[in-house]
């Protein structure tokens, strides 16, 4: 571990960032450009003494779990995140596409849409990152892990993930849901995680069996969508999709109409809380259960 060209590199990573960047207020007493060690520790979600060791000199070697803490908060690129490790005496991780390292650029768009929901996923379907309204409109969809991480696994295997969507619409759903898993497919190839989620599915789900044989296609990218609220009943938006360069993960942002019921809708979401109630007839999995067709607890 190289104390001194860690604790500089650390530092010269939280000056280049700006309140702005990460989604915070700049304020009136702020003096100097950058972020404050105890705002770093913060995003990183570690605590102020820990963070301030560590550019101090001092303190116990950062484990890989930090690092990748810190490389989030501190906005990194994947390049940035490998010196991080490599000053830290830690191997690089490998670089694949399961990587739920966010491109910086879309966390930056990410971080000044507080008050809109949005999130950030893979090209397998796993929510990555959600803005508290996102959380609010949808549920918070980052406590899976496994398969059951992905909506495409998650869509044939758990009826409680289609309550989110009007049951009229669920077939076009499953269509669109079905082609990204072929798209991921496509692209990644035998021996991939794509190619083992379709070889569970095609056993599992019969109706995904039905579309996979189709060679379903992605339709338009800013497609109106209904979604379907426990307290606020159906919501009316659009939902527009940046993707990265590398397509390997893509940011959903929901809007509605200006003026429309639907706005007013999203607009009471910010004081509704997190997404919890359940249509007649569903059911609420039991906190911490397993299944056998691969997915871990809910949390």
């Amino acid at each position: 571990m190289d104390r001194v060209r860690l604790a500089g590199f650390l530092r010269t990573r939280r000056e280049a960032l700006q309140p702005e960047d990460v989604g915070l207020p700049r304020g009136q007493r702020r003096r100097t450009g950058g972020l404050r060690r105890e705002e770093v520790a913060a995003l990183c979600g570690m605590s102020a003494d820990y963070y301030s060791r560590i550019e101090q000199q001092r303190g116990p070697n950062p484990s890989e779990q930090m690092l990748a803490a810190i490389a989030r908060g501190l906005r990194l690129s994947p390049d940035e995140r490998d010196q991080l490790f490599r000053l830290a005496g830690h191997a690089v991780p490998r670089r694949v596409l399961r990587d739920d390292h966010i491109n910086p650029g879309v966390m930056r768009i990410l971080d000044r849409l507080e008050d809109t929901p949005a999130q950030v996923m893979s090209h397998l379907g796993e929510t990555l990152r959600q803005t508290r309204l996102a959380v609010a409109l949808l549920g918070d969809e980052s406590g899976y892990t496994g398969m059951a991480r992905s909506l495409h696994f998650r869509w044939f295997t758990d009826p409680v993930s289609r309550f989110v969507y009007p049951e009229e619409d669920h077939p076009m759903h499953g269509r669109l849901i079905a082609a990204g898993l072929y798209a991921a497919y496509a692209r990644d190839g035998n021996g991939s995680r794509a190619a083992a989620m379709v070889e569970v599915l095609l056993a599992a789900s019969p109706e995904f069996a039905a579309i996979w044989r189709e060679h379903p296609v992605m339709g338009p990218y800013c497609e109106p969508t209904r979604i379907q609220h426990p307290q606020f009943g159906v919501l009316e938006l659009n939902r527009q999709t940046l993707v990265d360069p590398d397509r390997s993960q893509a940011l959903l942002v929901f809007t509605a109409v200006p003026g429309s019921e639907s706005h007013e809708k999203l607009q009471l979401l910010s004081a509704a809380g997190d997404r919890r109630g359940r249509p007649p007839g569903g059911r609420d999995p039991s906190p911490g259960s397993a299944d056998p067709a691969g997915r871990g607890p809910r949390r």
